[in-house]
Formats: C-alpha cells, structure tokens, sequence
C-alpha cells in the first residue's frame, strides 16, 4: 500500500486499525519513508487502543491513535484514508465523505468480490478508482478510491 502513497503526504488516517494492520505497520515504515506524514489511527476497542499505543511509543512512530466509534470522530481532512476488512466500498465511501480532504484519496485492499462493491458503489456515489494488484493474494486488489461525490 505504501508504494500507493503520494511521498508528501503529511496526514494518514487509518479506520477500524484493529491490532494495526495496516495502519501501525504503515506508520512505522513512514518513519525512514516518508518521515512527515503523520498517522492517525482510529479503533473504537479500547484493548486494542491500548496495544497501538503501546507499539507507536516503543518503535517512536508518528501515530495519534483515536478511541472511538468511526461515525463521533471530528472530521480528520486525510491526504489518505485506508482501512482493511473494515466495511464494504458503499460505507467505505460515506466515512470517506467525512473523512477525507477534497484532494485526497483512499486506499481500500478488497477481496475477490472488489468489481461487485464498485458496481454496488455506483448505485449512490460517484467516484473514480484505480484497482492494483494485491502482492499478497491473487484474488485481491488494493482499490485506489477519489473524486468521491455522493449522488
């Protein structure tokens, strides 16, 4: 997903990081890569909070975590939003909606059923997208996902 990324991204907000896949893994990556961009992951489970928390103070990585439910989050204006197993594309969307700056984009690894979200996605948003290969299973993508306008 890295590769994905503009290199001048200064705010990555990650949804749903669960134990920090990919959002923690990310951000550490970052710290050599892109050095400027700041992470921001948001997980409503507060175990799991408390573990993000944990890895961003011991390996030093530029990471803000938010314990809360997605939808009481303040409006983050992300350069990129990412987030894995989290959602289907048309939900993806509407958090996407307040989530993510007018220049930004999202990057969505999706399974084998990624063109039948895009289809279902259609029906209520206009978008455009770029669909790339997956490096780890050849039945998914990773759905590069702007321009987003709810129609």
């Amino acid at each position: 997903m890295f590769k994905l990324a503009d290199p001048k991204t200064l705010k990555w907000v990650d949804l749903g990081s669960g134990g920090g896949f990919p959002g923690l893994v990310l951000a550490i990556i970052s710290k050599e890569l892109a050095p400027q961009t700041q992470f921001t992951l948001v997980e409503s489970d507060q175990r799991k909070c408390a573990f993000l928390r944990t890895v961003a103070r011991e390996t030093g990585a530029k990471i803000t975590v938010i314990a809360q439910r997605i939808e009481g989050v303040d409006p983050q204006n992300a350069d990129i939003l990412s987030a894995r197993a989290l959602s289907d594309l048309p939900m993806l969307l509407q958090y996407a909606k307040l989530h993510l700056a007018k220049t930004g984009h999202c990057l969505f690894p999706k399974g084998q059923r990624w063109e039948k979200e895009v289809n279902m996605a259609r029906d209520s948003w206009h978008f455009k997208y770029e669909a790339f290969n997956s490096e780890t299973n050849a039945e998914a993508v990773i759905l590069k996902v702007n321009e987003i306008i709810h129609v």
